[in-house]
């Protein structure tokens, strides 16, 4: 599928606005609302749009404390590979988790109340996934951007 001007401002304006009714986005874009619901339904076929969110607020719900914790696994074969990421799929604390290059392998966003429940996370969550050969963790102390957004130039 090749995205056009209006596709692009669509996903611009959604990105930002998941919540604008087919209406309101249709007024945005300068459409009427039937293409602007057929293009947005298209995009969400295509798997442009993968799911629609709401950002809450983690210090509100009294979870304030996000780290980032690097793992590096003791053996490297699918098995223990494919295991590990069914484990942490199922931790409520791991919001994100990552396969990455360099001298770890996988990145986790951790989110938690404080120091404390990080230290029991450690020790009863992650001490449960196996093959784990080390941790680092990084703790956040102040966000300065977190837009979830997918830059997107106009072709």
């Amino acid at each position: 599928m090749q995205l056009d001007k209006i596709d692009i401002r669509i996903l611009n304006i959604l990105q930002n606005r998941s919540n604008l009714t087919t209406k309101e986005l249709a007024a945005r874009v300068n459409l009427s609302t039937t293409p602007v619901f057929e293009r947005v339904k298209k995009l969400e076929k295509e798997g442009y749009i993968k799911k629609y969110i709401a950002l809450l607020d983690a210090e509100k719900l009294d979870n304030g404390l996000t780290v980032f914790c690097n793992i590096t696994l003791k053996e490297h074969t699918r098995e223990i590979g494919n295991q590990f990421v069914a484990d942490i799929k199922l931790i409520d604390e791991v919001v994100e988790c990552y396969n990455t290059s360099g001298d770890f392998d996988f990145l986790l966003k951790i989110v938690v109340k404080d120091m404390k429940h990080y230290q029991d996370f450690v020790l009863n969550h992650l001490g449960d996934v196996k093959n784990i050969g080390s941790t680092h963790s990084t703790f956040v102390m102040g966000e300065i951007k977190n837009s979830h957004s997918i830059p997107i130039k106009n072709s």
